[in-house]
């Protein structure tokens, strides 16, 4: 039973067959958004950071939303497998032992951030010469702008409402934020499908930046203040951009993703429409989706996800997040085998 799938694009179909998988022939990296799912691959993602994209010598361009976000943070550092370990220890031991608010979560989350940032505080991510990052927020406009529950909660479903017409009305909404070290050849600099700022990731404000992407509506309090763009509400970048879907054709090399999902819900408000799946912006890409046979080897059946917090008491939670974590090492195993053998055609589907 294999545990990870190799979903390629058509581009990245050729391009591997061909050539086999080489960390050189990838210069976008993604992250995607969703809350705790990322504990379900975090193996896969130690192995990427600290193996194949070992001593990385030429750009690679990360992109990563809420947790993803934090992820990539990770990679940036001079030590990503130490900076990885305390985003596990920081985020799997959140507590709450009641209906927390708003501000109670938000302060254990600028918590998990300031863990995964470490004593460097972000200065290893702003100055890395070769992992550029950048970092999705988003701007709430209109109703989203307010922080009164109703009047937020009304935006929001206003918001759904017209996402279910066209996704481009998002930008009724929210504006995308993207902050990055703003380098000329960032694939990134140039989207389009949205409105979109692009904005410079400092030392200075990267800690708010870390907060405000992971920062739910409703679930958090919003971010009122990033040095280097306007005042606003600034709220988690999974909003627009869940799973991704960005026109990257003129990127010049190959993107990786290793993601919870084989599929792609673009924005937070396209999970449940299972007719807006992203495909066609991922020919150049190749996504490595855990398979469902180790899913459901998981405990429950299952890669973890935020309605633990709700469902089992935290020794519990705490206990199922470690053994996935755990488990998630098979993922790493599989892959590094692949590259070994050389025999990624064996195994790739297409995308």
């Amino acid at each position: 039973m294999s545990a990870l799938r190799f979903l390629a694009g058509a581009t990245a179909f050729n391009t591997l067959a061909e050539q086999g998988l080489k960390s050189e022939h990838f210069t976008q990296l993604l992250a995607a958004s969703g809350g705790p799912k990322w504990l379900g691959i975090a193996g896969l993602d130690k192995y990427l950071f600290s193996e194949f994209f070992k001593a990385r010598q030429t750009p690679l361009y990360t992109l990563g939303a809420s947790s993803g976000a934090w992820r990539l943070a990770c990679l940036a550092q001079q030590d990503p497998l130490a900076a990885y370990g305390r985003l596990e220890d920081f985020y799997i031991g959140q507590r709450y032992d009641s209906m927390p608010t708003p501000q109670e979560v938000s302060a254990q989350v600028k918590g998990v951030v300031q863990g995964i940032l470490g004593t460097s505080g972000g200065s290893d991510i702003v100055n890395n010469s070769h992992i550029h990052s950048h970092l999705v927020v988003c701007r709430g406009k209109h109703l989203n702008r307010l922080t009164a529950k109703l009047p937020l909660a009304a935006g929001l479903a206003m918001t759904a409402a017209t996402n279910l017409v066209s996704r481009r009305s998002l930008g009724w909404h929210f504006e995308r934020v993207v902050f990055s070290q703003q380098a000329v050849a960032s694939p990134f600099l140039q989207l389009n499908d949205l409105p979109s700022q692009q904005a410079e990731l400092t030392e200075a404000n990267v800690d708010a930046v870390m907060l405000a992407t992971g920062s739910i509506p409703l679930l958090l309090a919003p971010v009122p203040k990033i040095e280097g763009v306007a005042d606003g509400q600034y709220y988690d970048g999974g909003v627009t951009d869940y799973h991704f879907d960005l026109p990257l054709s003129h990127a010049t090399g190959l993107t990786l993703y290793p993601h919870f999902y084989p599929t792609i819900s673009p924005g937070w408000f396209d999970k449940s429409l299972k007719w807006r799946q992203g495909r066609a912006n991922y020919h150049n890409a190749l996504v490595l989706a855990p398979s469902a046979e180790f899913v459901a080897s998981l405990p429950f059946g299952k890669i973890p996800d935020r309605e633990d917090f709700k469902q089992l008491d935290t020794a519990q939670r705490m206990q199922y997040w470690r053994t996935a974590v755990a488990l998630s090492e098979r993922l790493a195993e599989e892959f590094a085998e692949v590259v070994a053998k050389g025999n990624v055609l064996e195994r790739l589907e297409r995308f």
